[in-house]
């Protein structure tokens, strides 16, 4: 079985890339939003982001304490790797998990992440694809989704790797800018896939 690791950046539409391909059936591994669900039942993983950053971490009814957490990360970015360093590892142990309730018979599976090649996670991977939209589209998309500002999406645009390295690194491109389509393209890559794991 092949794995496939999907990213793009903020706004780039890549979770609508892998909704494309679910319906072609094939499983995808939604490697952020496992992130927030494991903040709250990864045991090993609580117990680390107590330790690094305190019992006001999490409230007590045990939910994260989104607030405390980003107070201390967003600004210090030592801070941020040291909350990456105890995530990733998190999120990998989930997706081994997951990959246990994949078929056998299933051709290929995707893991999508917006830190993917930051991670490390694309080595896990036996491809990478990347998502990529002009910047204007994908401050557009961002402010639409979330409510917030063109400075708060440029800020947030800033703390990720730029799509000229990522594509140095992935294998596979879908151009996600409206002038092209998604569809298609997906098609098309699936239809590749395919060939590769004969």
């Amino acid at each position: 079985m092949i794995k496939i690791g999907v990213t793009g950046g903020i706004g780039s539409g890549k979770s609508t890339v892998c909704r494309v391909f679910e319906t072609f059936g094939i499983p995808v591994f939604y490697a952020d939003t496992v992130a927030k669900e494991i903040m709250v039942s990864d045991e090993i993983l609580v117990a680390g982001v107590k330790d690094a950053f305190g019992q006001a971490s999490y409230d007590h009814t045990g939910r994260l304490n989104n607030k405390h957490i980003a107070a201390i990360v967003f600004n210090d970015r030592e801070q941020l790797d040291k909350l990456n360093s105890l995530v990733h590892p998190a999120v990998f142990r989930a997706f081994d998990n997951w990959m246990l309730t994949i078929p056998a018979t299933t051709p290929y599976i995707l893991k999508e992440a917006a830190l993917l090649f930051e991670s490390g996670s694309y080595k896990m991977c036996d491809y990478s694809v990347l998502v990529t939209a002009p910047k204007a589209v994908k401050v557009q998309r961002v402010m639409h989704r979330d409510g917030v500002s063109a400075e708060q999406v440029e800020a947030r645009m800033d703390k990720q790797m730029s799509d000229e390295e990522k594509s140095n690194m992935a294998g596979f491109l879908i151009r996600n800018d409206e002038g092209q389509s998604v569809i298609h393209q997906v098609l098309d890559l699936h239809h590749q896939f395919l060939n590769l794991t004969k």
